[in-house]
């Protein structure tokens, strides 16, 4: 919406319309939901994401458990450099009732068969295989919320378009009617 199409609905003109008016109004309309909403609506999901993902860790508890074989080797990776993605790998633990699980989930670089590490295991006793770390779990807050205020946007945006369209159809029709108007009264002879 670039500047030279708000044209402030409080000003006089003699050439103005109603649909002029009604469209800088819209314009101005949506800026400010635009600048209001979208970026509200983008902290809200973010809050939520960021809120049901800390009651699912609170479900969670840790135990500890046995590497019971070798997590695979990076492939194509340097390993002087690090991966910065946990291998994942089988392991053992014991559970509260005496019984004896396995599980696969991630572990340290560089873990082998017979390490001590820990499990996280939900609500339910089964193996969480990828915890979310407090880092994941902003960052895929930041990114939900960007999301949802953008789009937020966007669709502000495409409504004041599509009001837009509306209107410069009512005008177009009135432009004809004047014209038609315009010609029945002689106005507009050919010479």
């Amino acid at each position: 919406m670039p500047p030279s199409k708000i044209r402030w609905p409080w000003r006089h003109s003699p050439l103005k319309r109603s649909t002029d008016v009604a469209e800088s109004w819209m314009i101005l309309t949506t800026a400010v939901l635009i600048a209001v909403l979208a970026p509200t609506a983008g902290v809200v999901a973010a809050s939520a994401v960021d809120a049901a993902s800390q009651q699912q860790t609170r479900q969670w508890h840790s135990v500890s458990a046995v590497v019971t074989k070798d997590p695979p080797a990076p492939i194509g990776v340097d390993p002087s450099v690090g991966a910065g993605a946990r291998p994942h790998t089988t392991v053992r633990w014991t559970a509260p009732d005496g019984t004896v699980r396995t599980g696969q989930t991630a572990v340290a670089p560089g873990a082998k068969a017979g390490d001590r590490t820990t499990a996280w295991l939900d609500r339910h006793g089964s193996v969480v295989r990828n915890p979310v770390t407090p880092q994941d779990s902003v960052a895929e807050s930041i990114a939900i919320g960007t999301v949802v205020a953008s789009s937020t946007g966007l669709l502000f945006l495409g409504a004041e378009r599509a009001g837009a369209g509306l209107l410069n159809r009512r005008r177009y029709a009135q432009w004809e009617k004047e014209w038609a108007e315009a010609d029945s009264q002689g106005h507009h002879r050919q010479r």
